[in-house]
């Protein structure tokens, strides 16, 4: 009877170990495919509310991505197609009626992002739909998507803050000298900078002066995206940046006030205000006691669920598209990083891949491995020799590594905004020698020969060695330039000229022979199909995500980040702060190649909060 009750709960335990874990893998495929699709009602507002990181391309830890659906809290990445596609599907859709912005829980944004959401919604507007933006605030990235909106309404709280653009690092040459630690840099091109925080404790005149030129023609963008989107003084953003303190002062320190008198915003109304004037137009929505209206998000997934129920079998032809995000890094990479044997591998599948006639690789990188690069240049070479057409399509960044990856494209496409060029090399290896005498730590031994031995980190460099490292990069920078000049069809020397490390906007870039054309994604990838001998209406956009072996990945990140998850949400956002965005924490997990040699630019845009 025992061994009957035993084997009866043994059995009764396995079966509730298996609903267990199909149970969590429903939810998993729930959390992955965004849940029930939901319909789409008459008369509802299109809400575009994105949050956390902007990106071109989604690729988050699935163990957060998970806990986010799980828990119902935002996502921490949203789509830029996303955002465009649900503006285009929305534009021609009788049921939505007006779309509402609301950028509030949005972040990293660049501004060639934004010019394509600002493009998106131009398009929605000209459809005779009108655009109504809400924040309790905007910051600087925020409020140039915004600007774009018929109506711009603020909280009563609430600012606008526009103050420039910026670019500090912090240089630790004095602190790198008490430790005794010694940076042995190898570069070639006196613009290349960023190497420049470990030996020296300022902004060279010649960084001064390159980073000055870019972020000016960014703000001047900037500038006139504003005054063009409200109808103001193209000096506008000056005016309201220089003038802030003085206008404060005059409101008595309220900022809503300042913004709406100097016409950046439309009106100030409360969110409990705002929803009922929405309400007004759509009706109201009891369940919620808000206006009528459907999330972006869920729009895309009712739309798709459509879609796929009337869909017939396509012989259209596919120009794919291959994403290059984040730093790119030897091997597979992290989430968030450019793996070169992910992004080559992928690229290989892909022509392999006889549906696909033209591939579109979208960049948005600040470079990083010389090897990691090479081997996604080499796939890019490999594409076009099988007669398959690549058109690279630049987004916020494709600067140093990350302009090494297009150079052999057919074409190369920005945005005015964009940051791009950065043409050069550097190695960089500290010593810690002195810093391990200072602990009465010593090295000493034998080697066959001069160089066994000679690059530990613990022994100072000798001048052989040191000879052998400015060569190999001297000889990388030789072949970025002659790469770039057969791909651009230039001269050597012209290219020597404006490389050298030099950042550059995308406009400028444009006018050097860096860039061929000016313009969006879409547009790219059209080219890219042109190339292909493809008409417009014969080709579908087909993106490409990489295989991060979801049950592996959930597995592995899960019990690695879990405990970030579980902090209470200040303390988490904090951790993601030091642990995700220090500049310090990720040079030194994405500086891998192999060799030592890298191409990567130090030149992301912020404001004077660090934004």
């Amino acid at each position: 009877m025992f061994d009957f009750l035993w084997g009866l709960i043994v059995t009764v335990y396995r079966i509730v170990v298996i609903i267990a874990i199909l149970a969590a893998m429903a939810l998993v495929w729930m959390a992955m495919r965004g849940g029930t699709p939901v319909t789409v009602e008459n008369n509802v507002a299109l809400v575009l509310a994105p949050s956390g990181a902007l990106v071109d391309q989604v690729d988050e830890d699935p163990s957060r991505r998970f806990l986010e659906s799980f828990g119902g809290e935002q996502p921490s990445q949203s789509g830029l197609r996303d955002l465009i596609d649900a503006l285009d599907a929305a534009k021609d859709d009788d049921r939505i009626t007006f779309a509402v912005l609301k950028l509030d829980g949005m972040w990293g944004a660049g501004l060639a992002q934004l010019d394509e959401l600002r493009t998106a919604m131009a398009a929605f507007q000209s459809a005779g739909k009108k655009i109504v933006a809400w924040s309790p605030w905007y910051d600087q990235m925020q409020y140039y998507a915004a600007a774009k909106a018929d109506e711009i309404v603020l909280d009563p709280y609430g600012s606008v803050f526009v103050d420039g653009f910026s670019s500090y690092n912090n240089y630790f040459a004095d602190a790198l000298e008490k430790i005794g630690v010694n940076v042995h840099v190898f570069r070639v091109g006196e613009y290349k900078s960023a190497v420049e925080p470990f030996i020296r404790n300022d902004m060279s005149a010649a960084a001064r002066q390159a980073n000055l030129e870019w972020l000016g023609d960014l703000w001047h963008s900037y500038g006139q995206a504003v005054s063009e989107g409200r109808g103001l003084a193209p000096s506008i953003a000056d005016d309201y940046a220089n003038g802030m303190a003085d206008g404060l002062s005059a409101n008595g320190g309220d900022a809503a006030a300042y913004a709406r008198d100097q016409g950046l915003v439309t009106q100030l109304e409360t969110l409990t205000a705002f929803r009922k004037r929405m309400s007004d137009i759509v009706g109201t929505d009891e369940d919620h006691g808000s206006f009528r209206q459907i999330h972006y998000l869920d729009y895309l997934s009712a739309v798709d669920h459509e879609q796929r129920r009337v869909a017939v079998a396509s012989t259209a032809k596919k120009v794919a598209l291959v994403v290059v995000q984040g730093e790119i890094v030897d091997g597979i990479g992290d989430i968030g990083q450019a793996g070169g044997d992910t992004l080559s591998d992928l690229l290989d599948d892909v022509r392999r891949d006889d549906d696909v006639a033209a591939v579109v690789l979208r960049i948005n990188s600040p470079g990083g491995s010389v090897w990691a690069a090479e081997q996604i240049r080499r796939a890019v070479r490999n594409l076009r020799d099988a007669g398959k057409p690549v058109v690279a399509s630049m987004s916020t960044m494709a600067a140093s590594g990350g302009y090494w990856v297009a150079m052999d494209t057919a074409e190369i496409w920005a945005h005015d905004t964009t940051i791009t060029g950065s043409i050069g090399v550097f190695g960089m290896i500290p010593t810690i020698d002195q810093t391990l005498q200072k602990l009465g730590v010593y090295t000493d031994g034998v080697g066959t020969t001069p160089l066994a031995g000679a690059f530990r980190i613990d022994r100072p460099l000798t001048p052989a060695v040191e000879t052998i490292i400015q060569s190999g990069i001297e000889k990388i920078y030789r072949d970025f330039i002659e790469g770039v000049a057969a791909a651009r069809k230039l001269p050597v020397g012209e290219v020597d000229r404006i490389a050298r490390g030099r950042v550059w906007s995308g406009a400028d870039a444009k006018e050097i022979g860096l860039v061929d054309k000016i313009g969006d994604l879409q547009q790219a990838a059209d080219a890219a199909a042109q190339l292909a001998g493809l008409d417009p209406d014969e080709y579908t956009l087909d993106e490409r995500v990489p295989d991060r072996g979801f049950a592996n990945q959930l597995l592995s990140q899960f019990y690695g980040k879990i405990h970030i998850d579980l902090l209470p949400s200040g303390l988490s956002r904090w951790a993601e702060t030091v642990t995700e965005r220090s500049d310090v924490g990720a040079l030194l997990s994405s500086f891998n190649d192999p060799s030592g040699y890298y191409a990567y630019c130090f030149c992301s845009v912020s404001d004077s909060r660090g934004h």
